[in-house]
């Protein structure tokens, strides 16, 4: 008989996971607490190993049909004007802007539809407890239903209330000092295919970045030490973006009228998941409820992708759950401790404090921008850690079948 498994969340990691899953023939559910699908979310990029793990889905060239249409990123001054300017395709590579920029929810979709045809996706549940037993897990939802499963995926993101249930007290964050908000504003005609980055004093910086539905995504970010920020009410968080960037300068004014308005709104305070292991019995953690690294690495949606692929492909190597675990985080626990170990400097640099600072600031953006050293520069932005060896699993291409040409 099949194995079961369960899923508990559908964006990224949860809806790879569910589409390797249920090509290898396994029983699959996945359980989402919002109402139905969410779309929606800010432009992610996916460089390297994740690439491949498209590819092997066949699925890369659409993601890349799919882009926002960003062509690089520009630094903008305090009147307005650019000072420095990052054009991806001359950079021969990945830069700040990645060739495959996408938005979450349209990644997470183009994931979910073809996953959907082989896996059973449950909107408006969640889960409230979990006991493990011998031969099989019994989870009770929300909704009063009790069912039973082989193995448990925790794919929820970084608040994720069943890592908190099944791995309680483990989780030892790591706070970036820093914190934004994330919301989609109406366009206007003067809004670019670049994303567009302003630093103003006291850790401020207002991005704009372009998406093909007709609008622009906003951020505004402090840097500052965290005070609970995450867990105030919407309003009071609204309410707070507007006080500190009154006098930001720059396209302020418009960003916070249009704040008011959205109904995307989402704010978090920086933090990374570190546990010591990813697995207890037959529950494991991926993608951000396992390891998040926050947006500040870079590579968030990729690791999503690479470790719901590399989890779904243990489990079908091993029937024994344990091992198919452990061999999972063997496999991912390199790339995750590199794509965690951003420098706390890094948010220092790139949001001064002081009209100094942002000038300094300024200045080596110049400086990096001139092409006899923006190669080096764009290597900062576009290394990614080692991933795993993928030649270990099954390679798919879309619905041609369940043989892997991959070693076994």
């Amino acid at each position: 008989m099949s194995r079961r498994i369960l899923i508990t969340g559908a964006s990224v990691a949860g809806n790879t996971a569910a589409w390797w899953l249920g090509r290898y023939g396994f029983d699959v559910t996945v359980v989402e607490r919002a109402p139905e699908f969410r779309e929606g979310g800010q432009n992610i990029d996916i460089r390297g190993v994740g690439r491949e793990v498209l590819r092997r889905m066949g699925l890369e060239q659409t993601a890349l049909d799919l882009g926002t249409g960003e062509e690089g990123t520009v630094w903008i001054d305090e009147h307005g004007q650019a000072v420095a300017r990052f054009i991806t395709d001359e950079l021969g590579g990945d830069g700040p802007t990645a060739e495959m920029e996408i938005l979450r929810g349209d990644l997470a979709r183009l994931l979910y539809e073809p996953a959907r045809k082989r896996a059973t996706y449950r909107f408006g549940d969640q889960i409230q407890t979990i006991e493990d037993g011998d031969g099989s897990a019994a989870v009770t939802f929300a909704s009063g239903k009790t069912e039973y499963f082989d193995s448990v995926i925790v794919a929820e993101g970084v608040g994720s209330a069943t890592r908190e249930m099944v791995f309680r007290g483990e989780n030892d964050p790591r706070w970036m000092d820093l914190t934004i908000g994330y919301f989609t504003i109406p366009r206007q005609a003067d809004d670019d295919r670049m994303w567009r980055w302003y630093n103003a004093t006291d850790g401020r910086s207002i991005s704009l970045r372009p998406d093909r539905q007709g609008t622009t995504r906003a951020m505004l970010s402090i840097r500052q030490p965290p005070a609970g920020e995450q867990d105030w009410t919407v309003d009071k968080q609204k309410a707070y973006l507007h006080e500190r960037f009154a006098d930001a300068g720059w396209e302020a004014p418009r960003v916070l009228a249009a704040m008011d308005d959205t109904d995307d709104f989402y704010f978090d305070v920086l933090r990374q998941v570190r546990l010591k292991r990813w697995s207890n019995g037959r529950v494991v953690l991926t993608g951000d409820a396992a390891w998040c690294a926050t947006p500040l690495a870079g590579i968030g949606a990729t690791l999503a992708v690479t470790g719901g692929y590399v989890l779904a492909s243990e489990l079908k190597r091993s029937a024994d759950c344990a091992e198919a675990f452990a061999s999972y985080e063997r496999a991912m626990r390199p790339m995750v401790r590199k794509g965690q170990g951003i420098p706390k400097l890094a948010p220092r640099l790139m949001n001064p404090q002081t009209r100094l600072g942002i000038h300094l600031l300024h200045g080596a953006l110049k400086m990096a921008a001139q092409p006899s050293v923006r190669s080096v520069f764009t290597k900062v932005f576009a290394s990614e850690p080692v991933g795993p060896d993928l030649t270990r699993y099954d390679v798919l291409i879309g619905d041609r079948g369940s043989a892997g040409v991959g070693r076994r």
